[in-house]
């Protein structure tokens, strides 16, 4: 027999009673029942039931055994009763009556328990990853991590493309994040880079005549950590092709990323109509580049509703020029109670709030209105009546005059604004009076039990928020489809961007971008330059981000020039691409899709960090290894350099 075992904790069934086995595995959990132990034994593959009564010759040695001891034992496969069978795991028609047993590694109290699903701060987790890995969620984490990378490169292979390595150790490039830098000894005072993306590498591959790249590539970069997003390294499926357009990219990864979000979604729906949505619109209506098409919400544009209104907040705000008013719309918030509760929302997040209206079903007990809508709709009657009050008077006589005019249309919104079921609440319609409120209510969809909230001012200063607002709504009102996968590709990324406070032009995205009109774009206005620059958005998360390169060195140094990189800059940072281009570059793109976030959705975690094997904490910090740490003298002085203590 095996030294350790004949089976794995997930292999016995009935078909094994009276089999003799060996198990080898970890303590899970030890219960005593009347002088009887029952000890549950757990490896990698699953669970097996021990039982020890006083008839066995290792009794006391069994009973000395606590949780996560690793040990060794021989035993008979014995058939539980029916009564005692567990359905919910493969080995619970039986159990192994322990006749031996060894000690393999003994264990000290744990600083964090692995039965059961109590919570422990973060800080105590990571310090003992190994224990923390052992318990069942993050070993099914990290078995669905790695099967989800084999399914990626056997899906790129049965594209026809090769996997390929890029060098870890390079230059510093401009990815829009910080580098890890890393000195030479052989070269002081001089320092590599860890990559930020093997960008320029693939570039070089296409130039040589490959044609199909990819790659499981780690990637470096020094960032403040989010929930979404490691600090320092992170993994990604990475790949290019050459002599491809934009669509020929979106057609490759497709099928690769939906097939894995069907093979491990756990039947969650995956759309696989990924609709393509400018950022400009994405912007407008979702307020991020990267939304969540499972909540139905799109914001529009309502400014018009608000120029010249009683509302003087909102009137006197337009009269700036780059400004506008957006609406949210909230389906089913018709209530003052939340529409409050979501103003208080906005207060949270560093506004002063958002303006609402909500829509109620009008009252009948006021006899004028219901005379009046009974005349002109009910009765299609079409003289005036005697009426005391002025507004609705004048309302009356402007629907008679329309309709006796032929405008009929114009004479059923009024009578809608006015008299019809829906009845506007809340300040702000007060304030705009309820023609306005009813163009508002019918450009966005709304009605009874219905609610809309407004947001104002350069859209830079409430976008976000405004996309915040427009999630905590989907989610508050049970909007978003939580059991499905939406994706969108966002697309015509802005080539440039100007820093709001000194005005200077630089790259919003990937610098090697084409920009979409080539050479002649780049001779106007670089804000309104658009690149073939792609992202893929799922569940309101970034999953790819791509483009078709700048393959062309006259085009390529005109669109950094833009950025304020001379010629001299551009040959100096990027002389092998540079090179390169001079000899026959072809059209070439690709992108690269985070692993990390994809696992991070298929395994439905709110943390990326419960996805990654070893992942540093929020202040970058390894607990478990105690990185980083100082060097030694002798290591500064090899490389000739030295730390400046800080203050």
């Amino acid at each position: 027999m095996h030294a350790y075992r004949s089976h794995t904790c997930a292999e016995l069934t009935k078909s094994n009673v009276g089999d003799t086995v060996r198990l080898s595995g970890w303590v899970h959990r030890i219960r005593d029942h009347g002088g009887v132990l029952f000890v549950d034994l757990r490896d990698h593959y699953g669970m097996t039931q021990l039982i020890c009564d006083p008839d066995s010759p290792v009794f006391e040695q069994v009973d000395s055994v606590r949780s996560e001891w690793c040990i060794r034992i021989d035993g008979t496969v014995k058939a539980r009763d029916d009564a005692l069978i567990n359905p919910k795991l493969p080995t619970g028609e039986i159990e192994v009556f322990i006749r031996d047993i060894e000690v393999l590694g003994a264990s000290k109290e744990l600083p964090l328990m692995v039965f059961g699903d109590q919570e422990y701060p973060e800080e105590t987790r990571l310090k003992h990853r190994y224990l923390d890995l052992r318990r069942e969620a993050m070993q099914r984490n990290m078995t669905l991590r790695s099967d989800v990378v084999a399914s990626m490169r056997r899906r790129m292979w049965d594209q026809n493309f090769r996997e390929y390595q890029t060098p870890i150790i390079t230059a510093s490039s401009p990815e829009g994040a910080r580098d890890f830098l890393v000195p030479s000894r052989q070269h002081p005072g001089q320092f590599y880079a860890l990559p930020q993306a093997p960008q320029l590498f693939k570039q070089l591959i296409m130039v040589s005549g490959f044609d199909k790249y990819f790659q499981i590539a780690p990637c470096f970069r020094d960032e403040d950590p989010r929930a979404d997003r490691s600090p320092t390294d992170f993994y990604q499926l990475d790949l290019e092709m050459s002599f491809v357009e934009q669509q020929d990219v979106f057609d490759t990864i497709q099928p690769v990323v939906q097939g894995i979000f069907e093979e491990f979604g756990e039947g969650r729906t995956v759309d696989t109509e990924w609709p393509q949505i400018s950022y400009a619109d994405s912007a407008l209506w979702y307020g991020t580049d990267k939304p969540d098409l499972r909540n139905p919400i799109k914001m529009q544009v309502v400014s018009e509703h608000f120029e010249g209104s009683g509302f003087a907040i909102f009137a006197k705000l337009l009269e700036q020029e780059g400004t506008e008013i957006r609406a949210i719309p909230a389906p089913g918030g018709g209530s003052r109670k939340f529409c409050d509760r979501m103003n208080a929302f906005a207060q949270k997040e560093g506004l002063p709030g958002m303006g609402y209206i909500f829509w109620r079903k009008r009252s009948d007990e006021d006899p004028t209105r219901r005379k009046i809508r009974a005349m002109l709709v009910g009765a299609g009657e079409r003289e005036a009546m005697d009426i005391e009050d002025a507004v609705l008077a004048d309302v009356q006589n402007q629907i008679i005059r329309a309709l006796k005019d032929g405008k009929d249309d114009r004479a059923a919104f009024l009578v809608d604004a006015y008299f019809g079921e829906h009845e506007a609440a809340g300040p702000l319609a007060k304030n705009i009076g309820p023609e306005r409120t009813e163009e508002i209510r019918k450009q966005l969809g709304l009605g009874v039990g219905d609610a809309a909230f407004f947001l104002g001012g350069k859209p830079s200063a409430f976008e976000r928020v405004a996309g915040k607002a427009r999630a905590e709504i989907g989610n508050e009102l049970k909007l978003t489809d939580e059991n499905r996968f939406a994706f969108a590709w966002i697309v015509d990324f802005p080539m440039y961007e100007a820093d709001e406070e000194t005005g200077k032009i630089d790259f919003s995205h990937n610098p090697f971008s084409m920009p979409q009109g080539g050479l002649e774009a780049l001779q106007g206005d670089p804000l309104k330059v658009l690149g073939y620059q792609y992202d893929l958005a799922c569940n309101g998360y970034e999953l790819i981000s791509g483009a078709i390169r700048n393959h062309r060195l006259d085009i390529m140094i005109a669109a950094f020039e833009k950025a304020g990189y001379d010629e001299a800059e551009v040959h100096s940072r990027f002389g092998g691409l540079v090179q390169a281009f001079q000899y026959g570059a072809p059209p070439h793109g690709g992108c690269a899709a985070g692993i990390d976030r994809i696992v991070m959705l298929l395994a439905d975690e709110a943390n990326i960090r419960e996805v990654i094997m070893f992942p540093m904490n929020q202040r970058a910090e390894d607990l478990m290894m105690n990185a980083p740490s100082a060097p030694t003298s002798d290591q500064l002085m090899e490389l000739g350099l030295r730390v400046i203590p800080q203050e």
